[in-house]
């Protein structure tokens, strides 16, 4: 049963989960204000309703020998929904694809690209990208630097200082 209507513990559970989802169901109720086999009722709950998709180590792309990311801007020949469904598929199997978002507007698709260097991103580009079929044109943006990397969602909690 999807739960519709969250409460402010299970806002303080989701928020410090997507913080630390390392984080030990007894921290996790400490800091909720809970004891722990409530806590952990909740948050089996909040991830049969989906609200919690998983739990993720955020790796570092650089040390992992992956020094560049793209983001490509993919334009399509076709939006009929087949097509726009074969390519996300072609998306969803390309391993250095991270992103991929359907737009409104004259990019039909922003992918965002991780690759060792420029020339293996080019690689892709050339071999795999616009030979795809229906890719009709591909602006590549190289990111020069990430200013600001912040997974998941904004968590508001009712009384606390942030919960605007």
């Amino acid at each position: 049963m999807r739960r519709v209507k969250l409460d402010k513990i299970d806002r303080k559970i989701l928020r410090d989960l997507q913080e630390d989802g390392r984080m030990t169901n007894v921290e996790l109720a400490r800091r909720a204000g809970i004891s722990a086999p409530p806590c952990l009722r909740r948050v089996r709950a909040l991830e049969a309703a989906n609200f919690i998709r998983g739990y993720h180590a955020d790796l570092n792309a650089e040390g992992l020998g992956y020094g560049v990311t793209v983001f490509a801007q993919v334009g399509l020949s076709s939006q009929a929904e087949a097509d726009l469904t074969a390519f996300e598929s072609l998306a969803k199997a390309w391993p250095q694809v991270r992103e991929c978002y359907m737009l409104a507007g004259e990019t039909d698709f922003l992918l965002k690209v991780v690759a060792p260097d420029w020339d293996t991103y080019q690689r892709f580009l050339t071999t795999e990208l616009t030979a795809a079929p229906n890719v009709s044109h591909v602006k590549s943006a190289l990111a020069i630097r990430a200013s600001k990397y912040t997974f998941g969602v904004p968590v508001a909690v009712e009384g606390d200082s942030d919960a605007d």
